[in-house]
């Protein structure tokens, strides 16, 4: 890894986000959110004055920055069309890949103290702000979002693999390929809908019942909240001499160890059974629809595959965004993993099409 190219990369980033926050700061009305954006945009410019030493230090000269992107119309038109937090949440998730790399910067740079203590703080800055937007994403739903998204794919790419089947065995009645694709939908949603109900309402039910007996315990016998934290640090096998050291400075310091270990119990099942359900409903659409306007299962069945990659090449975009990986490489994994279902189904149908002699 060539450092000095990297720290400059990490440079033009920093600045990058410190005109953005700042941009974001000026236009929104909220000011709970405009004083965190003035606080995260100030951090970003220490950590650019950072690599800004960095770099000269060496001495190298700094890079050349382009212009300011917020000064762009297109951002400035998008950053007063949505919300702040869901415009940070996508770029920042999408940039989240940097925190790994000021990670592996730390440990293969030749750094001195104050350089190591100094990227040590950045990367806890960094960590801070994922934190901190992940928090207001979920107070603005974004997670729902996902799901939708994710729920959809699945409906998507099961349905897209049946009518891919059932193409092959009906080649002359599109009509019945979408009824039955959309009987096989319907039945997924119910199920997936109905598996999410059960599978959170366990969950709580499992979160509730472990609160109830740590509160009963912890206040009978709050000593024992300290022995619950030795065995919780244990299993991060963190060393025994390092244990008794934190839980010593804890109990002088007379913390209050029951937010550690009662579990948070929000998520509500009949929302996430609905929402499961219908958004897989919605990825069944795609699919079937050309079966219904085609007169030749043949010929929707291409615009069937066309319509769910264009829909899938979407959901991967937003998939990666939020994952933090390449775009170009998860459309391209959801895109065959899609072609190789539809492929095997259509196989298989003309399979049984001939040994069964099916011609309708």
């Amino acid at each position: 890894m060539d450092l000095i190219e990297k720290a400059k990369e990490f440079y033009i980033s920093e600045i990058s986000d410190y005109n953005f926050y700042s941009y974001l700061a000026n236009i929104t009305k909220n000011q709970h959110l405009k004083e965190n954006l003035i606080k995260i945009a100030k951090a970003e410019e220490k950590h650019s004055k950072f690599w800004r030493y960095f770099i000269t230090s060496r001495g190298y000269e700094l890079p050349r920055l382009e212009k300011d992107f917020t000064k762009n119309k297109f951002w400035q038109f998008v950053a007063k069309v949505f919300n702040p937090i869901v415009l940070i949440s996508i770029l920042e998730q999408g940039e989240s890949n940097a925190l790994k790399d000021y990670y592996t910067f730390l440990k293969e740079a030749q750094l001195n103290e104050y350089e190591s203590t100094a990227l040590k703080n950045i990367i806890l800055d960094e960590i801070e702000h994922e934190t901190f937007f992940s928090k207001e994403a979920e107070k603005l739903g974004l997670t729902n979002v996902r799901d939708l998204i994710l729920g959809m794919n699945d409906g998507l790419v099961e349905i897209l693999g049946t009518v891919a089947g059932l193409a092959a065995v009906y080649p002359n009645n599109p009509f019945l390929v979408g009824i039955s694709g959309c009987v096989v939908g319907v039945a997924g949603s119910l199920s997936m809908g109905v598996g999410a109900y059960i599978s959170v309402r366990s969950q709580r039910q499992i979160n509730e019942a472990f609160n109830e007996r740590t509160s009963i315990i912890m206040d009978i016998f709050p000593e024992k909240s300290y022995d619950l934290f030795k065995d919780k640090l244990k299993e991060n096998q963190i060393p025994d001499k390092v244990i008794e050291e934190i839980t010593e400075k804890l109990k002088r310091e007379n913390v209050n160890l029951s937010n550690i270990f009662i579990k948070e119990v929000e998520e509500n099942e009949i929302k996430s059974g609905l929402f499961t359900g219908f958004s897989y409903l919605i990825g069944v659409i795609f699919p079937v629809l050309p079966f219904f306007i085609s007169n030749s299962s043949y010929i929707a069945l291409p615009v069937s595959l066309i319509l769910a990659f264009v829909i899938l090449s979407l959901v991967a975009s937003f998939v990666a965004i939020f994952s933090g990986i390449s775009i170009k490489k998860k459309i391209m994994e959801m895109v065959v993993a899609a072609s190789v279902a539809a492929g095997i189904s259509f196989t298989f149908g003309k399979i049984v099409q001939y040994f069964f002699g099916i011609e309708v």
